[in-house]
């Protein structure tokens, strides 16, 4: 029995990936629109330093592009064979939790490396202490902080690429 249920997995997972052209060129609007909600919600909270405007679009738009893959193979894997309400809710859960992880992560390697200049020598055990406690810093920064620039657009986008997932044919 177990063989064949990851025989099962497998056929599932391999029926859920995305084409590369699909994958490539979703990732790219994604990415786009990641870019454009920090830029606007940056933009609305009248921020005073200006500076750092262009490399938070970056980060968000590198987020976007490297998600958009993800997320498409996770909505696809979820809503495999099942009604377009349940594909909407599985695309609108996926982008949302794989673009807020992966722009977190990315986040938090940025972070860890501003940070590494004042840590101890690599492998020791304060280094692992170090490492462990920027990135939950890191991360805890990015959900108070970063989520907040997903807010409207980002969450206009997430709506209209759920609504894009749930018409397409599964």
């Amino acid at each position: 029995m177990p063989e064949a249920s990851r025989s099962g997995f497998g056929q599932r997972l391999k029926r859920s990936l995305p084409d590369p052209v699909e994958a490539f060129v979703g990732g790219a609007v994604w990415a786009a629109a990641m870019a454009a909600s920090a830029f606007v919600a940056i933009l609305m909270q009248e921020w005073e330093t200006s500076a750092k405007i262009q490399s938070i679009a970056v980060l968000f738009a590198l987020g976007g592009a490297l998600s958009f893959p993800l997320a498409l193979l996770a909505a696809r894997f979820l809503s495999l064979g099942r009604s377009g309400e349940a594909a909407f809710a599985a695309a609108f859960f996926s982008f949302a939790a794989v673009t807020v992880s992966v722009t977190g992560l990315i986040f938090a390697f940025d972070y860890r490396t501003y940070y590494s200049e004042w840590h101890a020598d690599a492998g020791s055990i304060t280094w692992v202490f170090q490492l462990v406690f920027t990135t939950l810093a890191a991360l805890y920064q990015f959900a108070v902080l970063g989520v907040r620039l997903l807010f409207p657009v980002g969450f206009i986008a997430l709506f209209a690429v759920s609504l894009w997932f749930a018409r397409m044919p599964r």
